[in-house]
């Protein structure tokens, strides 16, 4: 079986002209190398030549239209040198001192890695302000970074050590030019870091780590006959994360949830309650004895919480799993009960989640995980989730997170319609994810309101009526 090839970018911090700098030349030995070895490979740099920039944006701009073509022929010994704009020198300082980065620099790095589909982003020295830490920041492929320096940086390690380290986080592996830069390393950002020296076998240890990085992937495609099957199902709109009064901090009767999913025109809803599964139970039974045609399907499922790594949520479960249990024990369970292993709002640190380190354990086991969820109170944390699914090519997923029904479908997956856990992968493969606006503040307003804002007399006579409403036909969009 032939050796993968890859395409990996090479970002270096430092001017391209600086040549008598350390680590540009240990980024010229070996993208050279690997690229006599049949990798693609584009060399990212700062520069001081305003003819190189200028030559460079004209290739990136005449490569818009087929942004792969920047790859072409960088196979045969000579990657691709992009100048992603000038930089200034600083003068005074160690030679590793690197200036301010300009505006344009960034927004040339995010264009670059946004269209060009890689592999790998290989970052050296990847401290910011630096064009290094931009890629770090703007990439949706693997990441690996190599350390060079055994001079500690103060600025980073002291004044921006927690900035610092959220980006660090991004880091899918790491390696270290001496021993002395792992010890050093290692103390102020603990890690496992890998000994590549800047020798002639370093292309071949890269090459090593890149194939073990890459295994870890999940496959591009399916089940073939499973595809060819579902293309003659219909399309169905699907929300996978919501809540019932079964959750301690919703108010959503099972009925008032059925009848809001038929009235926004769900084909299927995943009822997710905390660490209960008896409201999904519920409302399966309920949907299987409703009178509408078809019934709205049901998937059982529960959003646990672990011992401290966070939420996973386990879809096409059946029996409930206790909370508590490590993150690795949570997904042996959902496993044993032959479900399907959701991660919902992975990287969002206003919720419990598994952090990034916790969840590459689990990578292989991982079958789904949410990309979008509208209760995400910033954006760049549901682009995070976006970029992790990427770059290990697992199925995206999304849900409203509905606490309220006033929510619930606010984000839904157009797919085709599905009968068990393999049908519905493979279907969730090929899905479109629609979201509509929302006022965040206006359905966490209403969750407050409803639960702890409501005595729990005022919560029992509040749901009988909301579910008399719906038996008598009245109840479809979670009116009071």
């Amino acid at each position: 079986m032939p050796e993968p090839r890859f395409a990996i970018a090479h970002v270096t911090p430092y001017p391209w002209e600086a040549q008598e700098n350390e680590v540009n030349a240990h980024v010229r030995r070996v993208a050279g190398e690997l690229s006599r070895r049949g990798h693609r490979i584009l060399v990212l740099a700062p520069s001081r030549s305003q003819e190189r920039v200028r030559a460079s944006r004209k290739e990136l701009r005449a490569a818009r239209g087929r942004p792969q073509s920047l790859l072409d022929g960088t196979d045969l010994g000579e990657p691709r040198v992009i100048a992603v704009g000038e930089v200034l020198d600083v003068s005074g300082g160690t030679r590793r001192r690197t200036a301010a980065l300009p505006i344009d620099v960034a927004r040339t790095i995010e264009e670059l890695l946004s269209t060009v589909e890689l592999d790998f982003v290989h970052v050296h020295e990847p401290f910011a302000p630096s064009t290094s830490n931009a890629a770090l920041r703007h990439s949706r492929a693997l990441n690996v970074a190599s350390f060079h320096s055994s001079t500690e940086r103060l600025l980073s390690t002291l004044v921006a050590r927690r900035f610092v380290e959220s980006f660090f986080g991004r880091l899918d592996a790491r390696t270290a030019a001496t021993a002395a830069t792992v010890e050093l390393m290692r103390r102020h950002f603990p890690a496992d870091y890998q000994l590549v020296a800047d020798g002639e076998h370093a292309a071949h240890e890269f090459e090593q780590i890149y194939g073990d990085l890459a295994a870890r992937r999940h496959p591009l495609n399916g089940d073939a006959a499973l595809k060819r099957g579902l293309e003659r199902r219909p399309l169905i709109d699907v929300d996978l994360h919501m809540h019932t009064d079964h959750s301690p901090d919703c108010a959503t009767p099972v009925e008032v949830l059925l009848a809001t999913a038929r009235a926004q025109g769900l084909g299927a809803i995943a009822v997710t309650d905390h660490n209960e599964i008896s409201g999904a139970l519920e409302a399966r039974a309920q949907a299987a004895q409703s009178d509408s045609h078809p019934p709205v399907k049901v998937i059982v499922a529960e959003e646990v919480k672990t011992a401290g790594q966070g939420e996973v949520i386990g879809l096409f479960i059946e029996e409930k799993i206790p909370r508590g249990l490590s993150l690795e024990e949570t997904v042996a369970e959902i496993r044993r009960q032959g479900g399907l292993v959701y991660v919902p709002h992975p990287f969002d640190r206003m919720h419990a989640v598994p952090d990034y380190e916790h969840l590459l354990k689990i990578v292989d086991e991982v079958d789904a995980i949410e990309v979008f969820n509208p209760r995400v109170a910033i954006g760049a944390f549901n682009d995070e989730a976006a970029r992790f699914a990427a770059k290990y090519r697992i199925i995206a997923g999304a849900g409203s997170d509905s606490h309220v029904a006033q929510g619930l479908g606010s984000v839904r997956i157009r797919m085709r319609d599905f009968d068990g856990p393999a049908e519905f992968l493979q279907s969730l493969r090929d899905a479109e994810i629609l979201t509509r606006p929302s006022s965040l503040l206006y359905v966490q307003a209403l969750k407050f309101l409803q639960t702890r804002a409501t005595p729990a007399s005022a919560r029992r006579a509040r749901k009988a009526r909301r579910v008399r409403r719906v038996k008598e036909g009245h109840g479809g969009r979670g009116r009071s």
